[in-house]
């Protein structure tokens, strides 16, 4: 019976042969799963971006666009910030980073194995994904080379790309591109480029709080904005300094130093207020020096201080209705523009864009009477006019008969330029606004003469700057040089001899009569205020357009006001209305 038993039981037991055939299907499954693994991991490689192309990136070439007094205005084209270092900023500002993104980031490999066990059993315990385990050198890599999928593949192609990263670079200049790549404001990257958006300073220059609202913003750069959301930045930004006092990088103190330091972060301007300009300048460079790829710092003409004003009062007086602003030195040197009341609502600039000037032409009509022999005190007829189908009125329908230059200017009828123009010519108009600047662009008819062809509030403001710049050519200019990162300049502003335009007698009559106009019983009286030299009013047919222009001894300002679509505004609504208030009310803020 044992004999039968022991038999039986070396029966079951497999033969030497059965064993090595298992092995040997074991060992086929594991190096085919291997290969499979090896060919997958192969085929992701394949597919990545070029590493050495995107890490030798370069950012576009940005232009800061600074005031009359250097200060810094806009930078448009900085989406990634000037380059920092782990050598050259001040510690705290990466320790900051470090504290609370990857506290072992100098200790591990590409994968904190430690970091992503704590996570797991955080995660398992609160129910949900509280806490992450990627290192920094993971996210540099996601940062610099992936897209955001949630992606097996992607996962995989960051765990090859770290360890790429760690093979070939020091921790040290990991952080850097980190530091250098990392999205934090409006698609800009970079802890400078965040820096100088939030806090118009350069990251080298960040104090500790500032380090730490910064650093707050890299778990979930919208979530923790400290201009979005700055009660959750500051938040973090305790949490961060409280990290970075446990880990031995800044004293207790400092810490609270820096937290009673903790505040919601600005923009550097309102884009509101500067934009239109900042646009306007953007072509003008490119007009001057034509494609660049260096960085570029261009000094312009622009008065802050004046501009505020200019935005402000532009944006209270003229809803529902759109408007311009246009203030420049005699010289031509533009002060301030406001191409509209809400850039953000519309980036079109009405300051430079072509509308009927109605009777703030006619001084050009007044110049070529004055010209030849004609004098403020000269009388003319104002009756009706007509010329084949064309007979316009005055603007109330009321003529006054024989009445001096002065006061037909003064009232600005309508028939008296007209009568002017028949006598000495169309041609002489237009030669006239050509000596001004303009002429090229009118129609050789006598719908003209009354501001019927279209031109700009700065082609406009530019020909009464002709007429008080005591008749001398006036080229307007917004850039006095531009120069690069190192100090070497590209353009600068060389005037040339001006060329005398009018005659000072002239140019004496002329102004005398502008001087009418703001005088009580003028069109443009609500302009008067202290230093108010002269002006002219403008409105052109079915009130699409009032225009007011105007001097004082330091500026002469232009004034817009209508809708986009040309249809009519108010019938109460002229020249001699709102934009005469707002050209009085800029004065009164100088």
């Amino acid at each position: 019976m044992a004999r039968q038993t022991a038999n039986r039981r070396d029966k079951d037991k497999p033969t030497p042969s059965i064993k090595r055939r298992i092995f040997a299907w074991l060992f086929n499954i594991c190096l085919i799963g291997c290969m499979a693994v090896g060919g997958y991991v192969a085929y992701i490689y394949m597919r990545m971006p070029s590493l050495d192309s995107i890490l030798h990136e370069t950012r576009p070439a940005a232009i800061t666009i600074l005031d009359k007094n250097g200060n810094e205005i806009r930078s448009s084209g900085r989406i990634m910030g000037a380059p920092v270092s782990v050598d050259t900023l001040p510690p705290h500002v990466w320790q900051a980073i470090v504290a609370i993104e990857d506290k072992r980031f100098f200790e591990h490999g590409p994968i904190d194995y430690r970091g992503i066990t704590r996570a797991v059993f955080s995660n398992l315990k609160s129910g949900r994904v509280a806490a992450g385990g990627s290192t920094i050198t993971q996210q540099t890599a996601k940062n610099i080379f992936l897209s955001r999928e949630k992606k097996i593949s992607r996962k995989v192609q960051e765990l090859i790309l770290s360890h790429w990263l760690e093979n070939r670079f020091s921790k040290n200049q990991i952080l850097d591109l980190y530091m250098n790549r990392v999205s934090l404001v409006g698609g800009m990257r970079g802890i400078d480029a965040a820096s100088r958006a939030m806090f118009q300073t350069s990251a080298n220059n960040m104090s500790i709080a500032q380090a730490a609202q910064i650093a707050a913003m890299l778990k979930a750069p919208t979530t923790y904005s400290p201009m979005r959301n700055p009660e959750k930045n500051i938040k973090r930004a305790r949490v961060i300094l409280q990290e970075m006092v446990r880990q031995g990088y800044i004293s207790l103190n400092q810490a609270r130093v820096a937290a009673q330091q903790l505040k919601p972060a600005t923009p550097v301007a309102d884009t509101n207020l500067y934009r239109y300009w900042t646009d306007f300048v953007i072509d003008e460079v490119k007009s001057r020096i034509g494609t660049f790829e260096s960085d570029l710092y261009v000094y312009t003409t622009m008065d802050t201080k004046l501009q505020d004003h200019v935005a402000a009062i532009l944006s209270q007086k003229t809803p529902p209705y759109q408007g311009a602003v246009v203030a420049m030195e005699t010289n031509g040197a533009i002060r301030a523009m406001s191409g509209g009341i809400d850039y953000q609502a519309s980036q079109f600039n009405r300051a430079t864009a072509p509308r009927q000037p109605g009777s703030s032409f006619k001084p050009v009509v007044y110049l070529v009477a004055l010209e030849n022999g004609l004098t403020p005190d000269s009388y003319v007829n104002d009756s009706p006019f007509a010329i084949g189908d064309y007979n316009p009125k005055n603007y109330n329908e009321k003529y006054y008969g024989d009445i001096t230059l002065a006061t037909a200017f003064a009232k600005s009828v309508n028939s008296v330029p007209l009568k002017l123009t028949e006598t000495y010519g169309i041609d002489d108009v237009l030669a006239m606004a050509g000596r001004l600047g303009v002429g090229t662009r009118l129609r050789r008819e006598y719908s003209t003469v009354l501001g019927a062809s279209e031109m700009s509030l700065l082609d406009l403001t530019n020909i009464y700057a002709v007429i008080w710049n005591n008749g001398n050519s006036v080229r307007p200019y917004s850039i006095t040089k531009i120069v690069n990162p190192d100090g070497n300049v590209i353009y600068e502003r060389n005037p040339s001899e001006p060329i005398v335009v009018l005659q000072p007698e002239t140019i004496e009559h002329m102004t005398k009569m502008l001087g009418d106009v703001v005088a009580l019983g003028g069109t443009g009286g609500r302009a008067r205020a202290d230093g108010v030299l002269g002006g002219k009013t403008g409105t052109s047919n079915s009130n699409r357009d009032a225009w007011f222009v105007g001097a004082t001894d330091d500026l002469v300002i232009g004034v817009w006001m209508g809708n986009d679509d040309f249809t009519p505004m108010d019938s109460k609504i002229t020249g001699g209305t709102i934009p005469a208030e707002i050209f009085r009310e800029i004065v009164q803020k100088q």
